[in-house]
């Protein structure tokens, strides 16, 4: 059963509402900091930025305010409910570069070439993702010479990104 159709199940609303309430936590805003974490990316200022997976949008206004007003910053989920969330965040935050649109990440329908860095924290490992399907999408939506910005929700999950097919 993929993500999108246990969303749909009542066991899978009720995962999805606990979840929202974790990743949303004063806890987790605590000690993982968005903006802490965010320091490890390249200087995001007038960039076109991809956020794959923006949940309950944890990282989309740090991102969104990095990026600034001459860049733009398009953010993705499966999950309707978190579009929407997220989409929320966006109006009340008074942000005017951000999209939220309801993606796959293995085929996200967006132009080859579309984006200078690709933004993909605490998504992976996602067990009913595969991972070289979601890089063989990244790599191709990449602008030549883009970049992969990972941030994995399991310590040392990052050293399987290392010497792929698909980046150096």
């Amino acid at each position: 059963m993929n993500t999108e159709t246990f969303s749909k199940t009542r066991v899978g609303k009720i995962f999805i509402k606990l979840l929202a309430k974790a990743m949303e936590s004063k806890f987790r805003y605590k000690f993982y900091p968005p903006s802490k974490i965010l320091n490890g990316t390249s200087d995001l200022a007038g960039l076109t930025v991809l956020e794959i997976g923006c949940g309950t949008g944890f990282f989309t206004i740090p991102i969104a305010k990095l990026v600034g007003d001459n860049g733009s910053l398009t953010s993705i989920d499966i999950l309707q409910e978190s579009v929407d969330f997220v989409s929320k965040k966006i109006e009340a935050a008074k942000l005017n570069n951000v999209n939220v649109f309801k993606r796959n990440v293995l085929k996200t329908d967006f132009n080859s070439g579309t984006f200078d860095i690709v933004i993909l924290f605490g998504v992976v490992p996602a067990p009913m993702v595969p991972l070289d399907q979601i890089l063989s999408e990244i790599n191709r939506v990449l602008k030549p010479k883009g970049v992969l910005s990972i941030w994995p929700s399991i310590p040392g999950y990052e050293n399987l990104f290392k010497n792929t097919d698909h980046f150096l």
